[in-house]
């Protein structure tokens, strides 16, 4: 379905685990070339061994130099790079109300400039291939939800309003960029499976309440759309959000 993808080398930030492993996988799977990155070495390693057709990358893309080399060390072991994908990010972080300066930073670096980083090393490589970009954000950066963070909510819009700004600047070499806004993705060691452990009534309340799916959301839900974003299926779309939710937001403006 998604041949047009076959044989594109494809950089994926914080895939040793979770949607960004399963983004891999998919990938993989359509006969890419990935390349992992993570901070971890052995997490990142046994990554590799899950991803057929996969290499590695790490570094800690929330610091500018490091991104850089993880950048330079994808495009030389890829020998070119065509998509990127930017998924590194953490809802974890002071209750709202409680934040101090530190939060803000940890926040705004975690999911917010792990990703300009890395796009802004990426730039020469992807306008040479009149490339794609995706990155993972949150339905918090697109209205309020109860009980998220400010910090992660904040650097989250900031992230929403960077692709849709970017958007325009790109176009003109060719190049696409656009993101996924997840709602409550399930996966091994998420911060849902947690809360599930921890309080499984209270939980699956919350999820009924708020979602009119009445379920969570899979990794491979994310990754689907990622595949369709990255192909040529949707070469009329750019600056976009896409939220990926079970139907939580209500908004009914456009972005």
């Amino acid at each position: 379905m998604f041949k047009d993808l076959e044989n594109k080398k494809v950089l994926i930030t914080g895939s040793t685990s979770g949607i960004g492993l399963e983004i891999a996988n998919a990938f993989s799977k359509a006969k890419c070339l990935v390349a992992l990155n993570g901070r971890n070495k052995r997490k990142l390693h046994n990554a590799k061994k899950k991803i057929f057709n996969s290499l590695v990358s790490p570094g800690n893309v929330e610091n500018p130099k490091s991104a850089k080399k993880v950048v330079s060390n994808a495009f030389k072991k890829l020998k070119g790079l065509d998509i990127l994908v930017c998924n590194v990010g953490s809802g974890q972080s002071a209750k709202p109300g409680k934040e101090k300066y530190l939060d803000w930073q940890k926040s705004f670096k975690k999911n917010l400039f792990s990703a300009t980083n890395v796009i802004e090393e990426s730039k020469k490589y992807l306008i040479k291939s009149k490339g794609v970009i995706i990155c993972i954000s949150s339905i918090c950066g697109t209205e309020f939800i109860k009980g998220a963070p400010i910090t992660y909510s904040t650097a989250k819009s900031a992230l929403n309003t960077y692709v849709k700004l970017n958007s325009k600047i790109l176009g003109n070499f060719g190049v696409r960029i656009n993101a996924i806004a997840p709602g409550n993705i399930m996966f091994k060691g998420s911060t849902w499976e947690k809360k599930l452990r921890k309080n499984r009534i209270q939980t699956k309340n919350l999820i009924s309440q708020n979602v009119p799916l009445n379920k969570f959301g899979l990794p491979k839900n994310i990754s689907d759309i990622c595949i369709f974003l990255a192909s040529k299926n949707s070469g009329f779309v750019t600056g976009s959000i896409w939220v990926v939710d079970g139907g939580q937001t209500k908004r009914i403006d456009k972005f």
